[in-house]
């Protein structure tokens, strides 16, 4: 006859597990753990169950008798089933009496976000194989603020647990301990659903709830983008940087702007080079600072800069037409410098061509390295991401959006528009399809339609 019994392997000072003992017979005995602990103390030598001392221990032994009726039970059933018994029927048995998820570790988030990066190469995004370096880069960090998270709740987070209130949790997190912007909370919560749904099409169970997490951006009211516009382009274009006087005086006076940096004619005309070029062909810094002379085409008439976009894989071609842009790709090529160098050194041209305009933005806090909203001079918050903004936004509605977004790479308008933080103008639009149908016809003959009257009169 079958019996079940409830024991401890140790009696160490110290809650020890507690294991379930199935014997069926001589040859067949099995033991695990019941996933429950008790202080030996708090044991039972004698009927092997805890002591009835207090509330904690009564309900523990309610669990343990309630699993001692639910083996015998279904080993009874699975028995007569010729259901082959052993470890693995006892664990399983274990956790569908107290419906547990068996804790594998394919079901740990962290485990799979990993997985992810470490096939990159091979996953296919609509059509495409391969993820880009920078989405990369973005689960590489949300791998290490998942287990900076865990280490935080003391446990490692199962898919099962990633529930409502197991999300909410972790947004207040986000924005509440770590002081992350509502940006950056938000996109967190779309790459945790993005890795939830890419789990279950690997046939990993995941709790329903993490199929539909909403994740959450700035309203536009909220947001404070810094572009350079066509007045302030010309300013920096025409900023005397040869004065090497001036420069010194200018280092003496503003340390920490120039701390670091070679306040030169030389090195200062190189990153006013890549300003202007960078608010003319719309792209991000790090495909902007890799354009060399490979990347650029004459066709005999006009110049053209062709380059594969690293964040979506996109081949971009821009056409060249500003004269002194012209004149930058034809003899003043610059040369690459670290991104964060260029950063600064905009910093400085800026308040070099008297962009000192106090304007409302975000500018990082050093000490906290967190963005902070406030009133800053402008050239303060000038860096790299202002120049395709700049390009966007000085061109939107001079030229068809289409157009634009074909050169910045934005897959759809409404997204366009939102980095630009811009709304959908109908009515522009509307003119707009005027006005280039009234240049298609302009030169057009009227012609005249002979109308028949129908008789041969």
């Amino acid at each position: 006859m079958a019996t079940i019994q409830f024991r401890l392997r140790s009696k160490a000072n110290k809650n020890v597990s507690i294991k379930v003992r199935l014997s069926i017979d001589r040859n067949n005995v099995f033991e695990l753990n019941t996933g429950f602990s008790i202080n030996p103390k708090d044991w039972s030598e004698t009927n092997n169950l805890p002591k009835q001392t207090t509330p904690e221990n009564k309900l523990l032994s309610s669990d343990l008798k309630k699993l001692d009726s639910y083996i015998i039970e279904n080993l009874n059933t699975d028995l007569g089933k010729s259901i082959l018994i052993d470890s693995n029927w006892l664990e399983s048995k274990i956790n569908d009496c107290f419906s547990r998820v068996v804790k594998t570790d394919t079901s740990l988030l962290i485990n799979h976000i990993q997985h992810i990066i470490d096939n990159a190469n091979t996953r296919k995004v609509k059509n495409k194989i391969g993820l880009s370096a920078s989405t990369i880069k973005n689960y590489t960090l949300f791998r290490n603020i998942i287990s900076e998270y865990q280490k935080k709740i003391k446990k490692q987070i199962q898919f099962i647990e990633i529930t409502k209130p197991f999300v909410d949790k972790f947004t207040n997190w986000l924005i509440n301990t770590k002081n992350y912007s509502t940006n950056y909370a938000g996109k967190q919560l779309e790459i945790l659903k993005t890795v939830c749904i890419d789990a279950e099409k690997n046939e990993i169970q995941v709790a329903p709830y993490s199929k539909i997490i909403q994740h959450f951006r700035e309203s536009e009211k909220d947001r404070y983008i810094q572009t350079l516009s066509f007045e302030e382009l010309e300013l920096i274009l025409n900023v005397d940087l040869s004065n090497i006087e001036q420069l010194n005086q200018f280092k003496k006076e503003n340390p920490e702007l120039t701390k670091n940096l070679s306040i030169t004619p030389e090195s200062l005309n190189n990153v006013r080079n890549w300003i202007l070029l960078g608010c003319e062909i719309g792209q991000r810094g790090g495909d902007l600072l890799e354009i060399t002379r490979e990347n650029i085409r004459y066709n005999g008439k006009n110049y053209y800069i062709d380059l594969i976009q690293q964040k979506t894989n996109k081949s971009v071609t821009i056409g060249i037409i500003a004269p002194h842009v012209i004149d930058i790709v034809e003899n003043n090529l610059p040369k690459k410098i670290p991104h964060q160098k260029l950063n600064e050194y905009a910093k400085v041209i800026c308040k070099l061509a008297g962009i000192v305009e106090v304007v409302k933005g975000t500018k990082l806090n050093t000490e906290t390295n967190r963005k902070e909203l406030g009133n800053y001079p402008k050239y303060e918050l000038i860096a790299s991401h202002c120049f395709r903004r700049s390009f966007a936004s000085n061109y939107y509605k001079k030229i068809p959006t289409p157009i634009l977004i074909n050169i910045t790479g934005h897959s759809k308008e409404s997204l366009f528009l939102t980095y630009i933080n811009k709304r959908e103008d109908k009515d522009a639009n509307a003119d707009l399809f005027m006005q280039f149908y009234e240049k298609l016809n302009k030169d057009k003959e009227p012609q005249l339609k002979i109308i028949k009257s129908g008789t041969n009169d």
